[in-house]
């Protein structure tokens, strides 16, 4: 159980104080129902509150799929773009969720992003060999060459060994789904140029056993509703 003070707070709506003022001036509600202690318990597993008429789940760890537009930059330090974060509501990014991985300014689609360190770690490091798919438009039309080349494996500038990918799909005259379990500097990219290709569009559309909702629009978000369901456990 925790207090409506503490749920707020944790759920990244500004400082303590802050967050007692909301409770106070009567923006906290459930069910329709305005609730204006600070101290009032609820039991927050499963919790849907409201804020200033905003529905808002309680989860412990935030994991949320971000449709990733083109022109946006997932470093914390942007050069040339806005940072993916700038089209995350105020209390996410006041959590402290980071991108997964990254994507390309140019790279579209599935974006991850947490504040759960361990769940993080667990997505991306290398011995762990998570899949991402990616929907590639290529300049040129598809062969069966490039695709054997592609699951035989090609060589990459600075890689020791030669990369593979997992599965090729055809997805049209000159669409592809490529799945891969590496996480290299512009790997899908690098990949079809040393197959003999070029990449004109690329967007990730499946991350380890999560694929981005249809009704999720570029530069909308949405829940995940526990780390299994990118996991498998």
């Amino acid at each position: 159980m925790l207090s409506l003070e503490q749920i707020l707070f944790s759920q990244g709506f500004g400082t303590r104080r802050e967050c007692r003022g909301l409770v106070l001036r009567g923006s906290f509600s459930v069910s329709g129902k305005i609730l204006s202690d600070p101290e009032q318990e609820l039991q927050e597993q499963g919790l849907v509150f409201s804020v200033d008429g905003q529905s808002w789940p309680y989860f412990e760890k935030a994991v949320i799929a971000l449709n990733k537009p083109a022109g946006y930059e997932c470093s914390a330090r942007p050069v040339f773009h806005p940072v993916v974060l700038s089209l995350l509501p105020a209390p996410l990014r006041a959590r402290g969720v980071q991108p997964v991985g990254r994507l390309d300014e140019d790279t579209t689609g599935l974006l991850i992003l947490t504040d759960d360190g361990a769940l993080s770690h667990r997505l991306t490091h290398p011995r762990k060999h998570v899949r991402k798919i990616y929907r590639a438009v290529l300049k040129h039309p598809l062969s069966p060459d490039f695709v054997q080349a592609l699951l035989r494996g090609v060589v990459l500038r600075d890689e020791p060994q030669p990369l593979a990918a997992l599965e090729v799909k055809p997805a049209g005259d000159r669409e592809v789904e490529i799945t891969v379990d590496q996480g290299r500097y512009h790997q899908v990219k690098r990949m079809v140029a040393a197959a003999g290709n070029r990449v004109e569009q690329l967007s990730r559309i499946q991350f380890g056993n999560y694929r981005l909702p249809q009704d999720v629009l570029p530069g909308q978000w949405c829940w995940i509703e526990s780390a299994a369901a990118i996991t498998g456990k």
